[in-house]
């Protein structure tokens, strides 16, 4: 039987309405069976209430059998994220209106998991940006808004950790993006800047019907099944590049493996980056 969304700690009585919780509900039950939603005021981390909740899940299967509705998917949004965390240990805080913070816990069968971040970043991109002029996709998990060609700044990011809870591996899946200018010490992008009629409650009813669809893709076809798509908007593919793979320091990005490794050319040789970070190396400035 679905789950209908749920009120939460001292959220307002009005809090779902004003994010239109239950029509968003409805639009997902087909891709998202069961699905629990909820929305809270502040939050340290979401992704981490949500690894809470399957530590103990998993401390529960211990003495009993797990319900199916426990394993259930479950969406949280935090109005306010004071404690997130990015990937390699970086933190993402978030304001009350200025960004969009959440994230979804979900049982992903599929053995594979390579390239999943991809093609959460993927389905950010194409929900907010159709036509794919406004973002690109940094690997393995930033979003982009497109200033030039291999150019950009951060617009929001992926975080991607998993648990096995009983004979389920669940994955939990956050992301977080910026809705209004920020003043942080590297410049970044805000979807002010090309969707300024936009807030944060309707930018997550656009991207969580195309993050569900997708979801239920890579269940089905993993990663190479978007990996043409992803090519499209592939921030680093035909640039030079400097990496954290001591193999590989430097050298020309070409595009991404269908198992989500970034392919790096150096000196004839390509060399397949499976973890790290990966950055466009500046162009020359001359006098």
């Amino acid at each position: 039987m679905a789950s209908s969304p749920t009120n939460h700690g001292s959220a307002p009585p009005d809090r779902h309405s004003i994010w239109g919780i239950h029509a968003l509900w409805e639009e997902l039950q087909g891709d998202l069976p069961d699905l629990s939603i909820e929305v809270v005021d502040r939050l340290d981390s979401t992704n981490g209430a949500l690894m809470d909740r399957l530590r103990l899940l998993t401390q529960a299967a211990q003495g009993r059998p797990l319900r199916t509705s426990d394993l259930a998917p479950s969406l949280l949004v935090a109005v306010q994220q004071t404690h997130g965390r990015g990937r390699l240990g970086r933190s993402w805080e978030s304001l009350p209106g200025a960004s969009l913070t959440f994230s979804l816990s979900l049982s992903i069968e599929r053995p594979d998991w390579s390239g999943l971040s991809l093609a959460v970043g993927l389905a950010v991109a194409t929900a907010l940006d159709p036509a794919g002029t406004q973002l690109g996709l940094k690997w393995p998990n930033d979003l982009w808004r497109l200033d030039a060609p291999g150019q950009g700044r951060k617009l929001g990011g992926i975080l991607i950790e998993g648990m096995q809870v009983a004979d389920r591996r669940m994955a939990v899946i956050g992301i977080g993006l910026n809705i209004l200018p920020l003043s942080m010490p590297e410049q970044v992008a805000s979807l002010r800047e090309f969707l300024p009629q936009l807030d944060a409650p309707q930018v997550l009813a656009r991207v969580m019907p195309e993050l569900a669809r997708v979801l239920t893709r890579f269940e089905r076809e993993g990663f190479g099944g978007l990996a043409a798509a992803y090519a499209a908007r592939d921030l680093l593919r035909g640039h030079t590049v400097t990496t954290t793979d001591p193999a590989c320091p430097q050298g020309e990005a070409e595009g991404v493996a269908e198992d989500g490794a970034l392919l790096v050319r150096r000196d004839g040789q390509l060399h397949r980056i499976v973890s790290g970070e990966v950055s466009v190396r500046p162009l020359p400035t001359h006098p």
